[in-house]
């Protein structure tokens, strides 16, 4: 086999298909990630708004509860 400037030999070919391969399943992995990625920041923003209402539910009750304290000081004053 005559080999011309620029003519790709079959080892050659076999590299340039296995790079071909492992970038194709590098994109796979970079596309499972960024879906992966993007629902933990989902799950994350909706934690965050549980949070955030669990703790204004605390602060009410704990308002709530010093209400009923000081009402029960104020009872045992009288």
């Amino acid at each position: 086999m005559t080999k011309y400037p620029g003519q790709a030999t079959d080892s050659t070919n076999e590299r340039i298909n296995q790079l071909e391969r492992h970038i194709d399943a590098l994109l796979r992995v970079v596309e499972r990630l960024r879906r992966e990625n993007e629902m933990l920041h989902h799950s994350q923003a909706t934690l965050n708004v549980e949070r955030a209402s669990l703790l204004e539910k605390n602060e009410t009750a704990r308002s709530r509860i010093e209400a009923m304290i000081i009402r029960l000081k104020a009872m045992e004053d009288h």
